[in-house]
């Protein structure tokens, strides 16, 4: 019997031919979605799968110790986010939303908060004792800005749209590409603009709106994939980065004032003078110098964007040479959209109970 049962297990495992031309796979429990890919390549790949693995597993197992000492309640109940075939990775049962890699956000906080530790330790010992604790007090206000900015760009729901499930695919495969095409027409502001199909999502793709292939999702909306918050930025958290932007150019001016002023009360004479003397105000002036060019550039970059009512990857595409723009209604009115109009609810409730897998 047990040779029976052997012989069986042998004819079922694949051979190396079906392995290699195996798709990733995705296994769903209760707990936790698991998305397993095959193991090519080596290097940065092979270490992310890695540290991914790793994280599952120590979030695995200190559910398994809150469930144990009943802080929270084991459920049955298989939620959207937990099926999702996204490359998204959520927090809090859903809550939150985040990118696949989080080496830019990591990179983008860990810069924030030495900086802001370095000024608090090194740069306002050198101060004036009346005007440390002031000036102290300012500038961690300026972080706890930043850094709450910075959260809400990259755990926000940047417009992610639906995807269709099969029987609704093969609606719109029969209505919407009979010619042989795969896109739609239609008028906004007597301006005719294209929808194109999207294969992934398997979508007619509402105007403005564009497939991310870092994140794995069609944004609604689109702008750009940012690599220093490891999120998408679209409808929902476009305002969300342009305050972060804008918060963190005033965070490095304020660091960069001070930092240069320290070096000229100090009365040091030269480079080398200056790296001797006071290193870690040096070193936090270069950075904060950095910083603002890039800050600088990437806010007037986006306020032009706004005035022009144009995402960033419609200007790179050149959407609009040669054709009137039909979202442009003037500076004013662009502005007034960007920066009040309401923001809208997110169009896929990650948080809801899936009635039915296989749709």
């Amino acid at each position: 019997m047990e040779k029976e049962i052997a012989s069986i297990c042998n004819e079922m495992r694949p051979t190396e031919t079906e392995i290699e031309e195996m798709e990733p796979i995705a296994l769903f429990d209760t707990n936790k979605a698991i998305e397993l890919e095959p193991k090519v390549g080596h290097g940065n790949q092979s270490l992310m799968f890695t540290l991914k693995a790793k994280l599952h597993n120590m979030k695995r197992a200190c559910e398994g110790q809150l469930i144990q000492f009943g802080v929270i309640e084991k459920s049955d109940t298989i939620r959207v986010y937990q099926v999702w075939p996204g490359k998204n990775v959520f927090f809090l049962h859903g809550r939150l939303i985040c990118g696949p890699n989080p080496r830019g956000l990591m990179f983008t906080t860990t810069s924030i908060v030495l900086s802001s530790w370095i000024f608090a330790r090194y740069v306002v010992k050198d101060m004036p004792h009346h005007h440390s604790a002031l000036i102290v007090t300012f500038s961690l206000v300026f972080t706890f800005v930043v850094l709450v900015n910075l959260i809400q760009v990259s755990t926000t729901d940047p417009g992610i749209i639906p995807r269709n499930n099969e029987q609704e695919t093969l609606e719109l495969e029969k209505a919407g590409t009979s010619d042989g095409t795969r896109s739609k027409k239609a008028t906004i502001n007597g301006v005719e603009v294209k929808l194109k199909y999207c294969r992934v999502c398997k979508i007619f793709r509402p105007p403005r709106s564009s497939h991310c292939a870092i994140c794995d999702n069609c944004v609604e909306r689109y702008d750009h994939h940012c690599p220093w918050v490891g999120q998408c930025i679209g409808l929902r958290n476009c305002r969300s980065y342009m305050a972060l932007v804008i918060s963190g150019l005033i965070f490095f001016v304020y660091i960069f004032a001070f930092s240069c002023w320290i070096l000229h009360r100090k009365n040091v004479h030269g480079f080398i003078g200056m790296v001797k003397t006071c290193p870690e105000t040096l070193a936090l002036a270069a950075l904060a110098f950095n910083a603002i060019g890039f800050l600088g550039a990437l806010a007037i970059y986006h306020v032009y964007l706004i005035a022009i009512n144009q995402t960033a990857y419609e200007n790179f595409r050149q959407r609009y040479v040669g054709s009137k723009n039909p979202y442009d209604r003037g500076i004013l009115s662009n502005f007034k959209e960007a920066f009040f109009a309401a923001v809208p609810l997110p169009r896929v409730d990650f948080r809801a109970e899936v009635v039915n897998c296989d749709t």
